[in-house]
């Protein structure tokens, strides 16, 4: 018998100012909810006004974590201590599993006034927390879209929806993370591994799940289920849906490293002073 997933907590966004001063809405690492493991942030950078997103990102590191850029409107340009650089354009995503250590810069580019887009942070588990840095990069044209029944679509960056796989792969804690759009009256029914921690972030629109009807922008950490269902209202909806295995594994946080012991961000902090960070 399915057991659809009701909504354990509604956040809504707060604004907070990061990197050079970006002005962004966040919703995972608040007081209310520091992180839904192995979920350790959320950010939402929509902004009609480019002054709020102008500064940046400027050269920063990071450790122990997975960062996932995905944009709706705008470019990102991106470079690092690796020797990579590129632009994360409109549609597209960037997963970067930063591992062992990275420094990276990651600049806005609105386009036509407009610059949206969302960053994840989700843990590594402590065995890979060490591992070499990579990306998985994908353009919008590499990411699929799916009719789904009910009405709905979705873009599909990780896991599988309707038979159909998400180009990002070889990420420890199997994610799905989709962009479903649902016109009016539609419905959608995902099936989730009864182990993994579930997201909702509506960004557009009105839903009704599990008997509740909420409006955006929120973000919804979902109950115990095997499935959710999501009935759209009368306007066009569009969320992100994420999923992921709980790594169950003790979190020592210090801004941009996650590590699993106070000793290892110590450790982390000496070689930044030191300059042997990233480690070559």
């Amino acid at each position: 018998m399915t057991v659809f997933r009701s909504i354990a907590q509604q956040v809504e966004p707060q604004y907070v100012r990061e990197g050079a001063g970006v002005l962004l809405r966040r919703s995972i690492a608040l007081p209310i909810l520091d992180h839904v493991d192995p979920f350790l942030l959320f950010d939402d950078f929509r902004a009609a006004n480019p002054a709020d997103v102008l500064p940046g990102f400027p050269m920063h590191p990071h450790r122990g974590i997975e960062t996932v850029t995905y944009m709706l409107a705008g470019n990102v340009a991106h470079r690092d201590s690796i020797g990579n650089a590129g632009i994360v354009g409109a549609g597209a995503v960037q997963w970067m599993t930063s591992g062992r250590g990275i420094l990276h810069e990651e600049m806005p580019q609105p386009v036509a006034g407009r610059l949206d887009g969302f960053q994840l942070w989700v843990n590594l588990p402590a065995a890979l927390k060490m591992s070499p840095a990579r990306y998985q990069e994908l353009r919008a044209d590499e990411i699929p879209e799916v009719a789904l029944p009910g009405g709905a679509r979705a873009r599909i960056i990780a896991g599988e929806v309707a038979g159909v796989r998400g180009p990002v792969t070889e990420i420890a804690v199997q994610p799905t993370y989709l962009d479903i759009t649902l016109p009016p009256g539609s419905v959608v029914t995902l099936p989730t591994p009864t182990t993994h921690n579930v997201l909702v972030y509506l960004f557009e629109g009105d839903i009704n799940l599990g008997g509740q009807v909420l409006n955006a922008t929120q973000m919804l950490v979902l109950g115990a289920g095997d499935a959710v269902e999501i009935h759209a209202g009368a306007q066009v909806a569009r969320l992100l849906f994420i999923s992921g295995q709980p790594l169950h594994e003790p979190i020592a946080r210090y801004g941009p490293f996650v590590m699993n012991t106070r000793e290892e961000i110590q450790q982390t902090l000496r070689e930044l002073r030191a300059g042997t960070f990233p480690p070559v």
